[in-house]
Formats: structure tokens, sequence, C-alpha cells
């Protein structure tokens, strides 16, 4: 069963690095276990920047786009549990099932791994197929909030690795969509006390409008004398430190001062995107003595039903994340949006 589609669709293809164009091209036919969606929106993150520069592995030509969400069009013969018409989100990573890690169970780190929107097509398109087991349904949130699903996701998995104890404290440092997902899911799960630390602006201001924490430490851009002085005041605050620091930034000079602010037993989490070449310089003997754990969290995998019951719930509000939508066609305006910070997140609304 199927609606009347298309033969063809438009689609943002990228070509090799900083090449993209609009296209049009065949729109795709699913095979006995996928189904296609029309696509009601895709967001944009920092990843797809980074596949622009070339600083994260892809496989080109590829239509991009990971976040992506729609209502279902087309039905494989082998596919059951989907009805025309209902609303999904699209779990965009396809493993292999035999690989060393996959028969471990390790499955993120799947040696064959290949995701939608940077190996396979993705969601900056009219419509995409998905394998029928990884979609999942939603029904009360907007498409907008439908592009932070993946965020929400991979703030689920952050949590999981962290598990922080209940009655707990804790510094995120960097406030951005899926911290602001990360904050409130810490709030949910054992943090009594939650510390987030970033420079001003709308991030902040959005942070504070939905209460993702219990106090903020507001950075200012352009004074670091000033900044260096609320480092100090919160270190005189909380002398001990904090059960669990966070950093979400993605920028490695920040990782020594999570360090520096985690309490002796605590644990440390590298939450941003950071480059392979990037190091930093650690004190071993301070990890050794104070015996602090450092976590990273990378990504997410089967995390997305939780994050849509969070998200449909309102227990993690991400009303007034998405500030900018574009269509396919001023799909440059949108990343450059991105780049220049000139909104919290956008989303592609084909």
């Amino acid at each position: 069963m199927s609606l009347q589609i298309p033969q063809t669709m438009k689609a943002i293809r990228y070509n090799k690095i900083k090449d993209y164009e609009l296209v049009t091209i065949p729109v795709p036919t699913p095979k006995a276990d996928e189904v296609l969606i029309k696509v009601k929106s895709c967001g944009i993150c920092g990843t797809d920047l980074h596949i622009h520069d070339g600083d994260f592995e892809s496989r080109m030509p590829v239509v991009t786009g990971h976040e992506t969400s729609g209502e279902v069009v087309a039905i494989g013969s082998n596919v059951t549990g989907f009805a025309i018409g209902e609303r999904v989100t699209g779990d965009n990573s396809e493993l292999c099932g035999h690989c060393h890690f996959c028969r471990e169970g390790k499955l993120l780190f799947c040696e064959n791994f290949v995701a939608h929107g940077v190996h396979l097509n993705g969601g900056f398109a009219e419509y995409c197929i998905f394998p029928a087991a990884k979609l999942f349904h939603f029904s009360v949130c907007s498409w907008e909030e439908a592009s932070l699903f993946e965020a929400a996701a991979c703030a689920v998995h952050g949590l999981d690795r962290l598990l922080p104890r209940p009655g707990s404290t804790a510094l995120l440092l960097g406030i951005g969509p899926t911290s602001i997902c990360l904050a409130q899911l810490l709030k949910l799960n054992g943090v009594q006390k939650l510390v987030v630390a970033a420079r001003a602006g709308d991030k902040m201001n959005l942070g504070k409008n939905l209460t993702v924490a219990d106090e903020y430490l507001e950075l200012d851009r352009n004074n670091e004398e000033l900044n260096s002085q609320k480092w100090a005041d919160l270190q005189t605050k909380y002398p001990h430190g904090f059960d669990n620091v966070i950093d979400a930034t993605g920028d490695p000079r920040m990782l020594n001062l999570a360090i520096d602010f985690c309490t002796k037993s605590g644990k440390v989490m590298f939450y941003g995107a950071y480059a392979p070449e990037e190091m930093i310089e650690v004190s071993p003997g301070k990890i050794f003595r104070d015996e602090i754990t450092i976590l990273g969290s990378f990504s997410q995998m089967w995390c997305l039903p939780r994050a849509i019951e969070y998200l449909q719930s309102r227990k993690v509000d991400v009303r007034g994340v998405v500030t900018h939508t574009f269509p396919l066609e001023k799909f440059g305006d949108a990343l450059d949006a991105m780049r220049t910070k000139k909104c919290i997140k956008a989303t592609i609304i084909p």
C-alpha cells in the first residue's frame, strides 16, 4: 500500500568536500524491509559542518542530513507495524551485525558502521528511506521539535555513560541543543544540584527560560579577566568540587578546568565533539590520587525510544531550541547561520 509518489525529488547532494548542490534525483523505492518517508524536518548540527569541511569521515557523493523525521508514504512488502501517514523519526545508523564489536554487543563501534546522511543518503531531501527497524513513531511533538530527537538520544546515551548517583551534584560546561537536553535529564535522574557554565547569549537565555539548571555561571564573551574571577568565585562556593563534571563545549582547553572542578572520586565526562588531532596535558598524579573517573560519550545506539518519550512528555522541553528553519533551496544560508552562530539550531523543512 502506498500514496501517489512523484518519480523525482529535490535533495542536497555533496559531490566532494565543500561541494554541494541542489539536485533532482529519483525518489528511492523501498525494499521489502524498508519504509519510505516524506521528509518533514531534518536538523542541522555541528556534524554537518564537519562533514562540509571534511573534518568528519563520510562517503561522497551523498545526500546529507542525519536528524530526519517525516510521514510514512510507502511500506516494504515484509514490513509490519507501520501505516501510511504515520509520523516517524529515523535512527540514522546501520550496523553489520557480524564484526568483532557487534558480536560483543558494542554496537556503537561496529567496524562496518554506516549512517544515513554521512555514508548513505539522508534527510536533506524530499523523501528518504530507512530500514523499518530503525524508524520510531511519535505523535505529540512539532516537526521542529522532532529535529531534536537525535540530539536528545545522544543526551540519553550520555546519561547512561555517566550514571549520576542520586543526590549528587553536577557542573555542565557549555550550553547548546544537546546539552540543553542533557541538563534536564541530569536533573530528572539523580542530580540534585546542577550548575551550567556558558557564554552569555541566546543559548544561555533559552536555558534559563527552560529552567534547565539550578544555578548559572554566565561568562563574558569579551572579558577573560572577569571570567577568571567568576571561576574563582565558583571554586570558593564549591570548595570540594562537583560529583559530575561534563564538558559539552568541544573545546579541549576546557577539559583541565573540568578536572579541576571534579571532586575526589568524581567523574568527568567528555561530551563535546573534539578533533582527533587535538591533545591536552593532564596530571596523572591528580587522576591517580583523587581517583577521578574520565568518561567519553559519543553518539547513541537505540536511545531514540526513550528520547521520544522524554520530549513528548515535555519532561525534556526543547521548545524554542529551533530558532531558524530553511527550505532546501536555502541550505547554504542554513549552514552559514549555524557556523556564525546566528541561530541556536537550524532545521531544514523541505
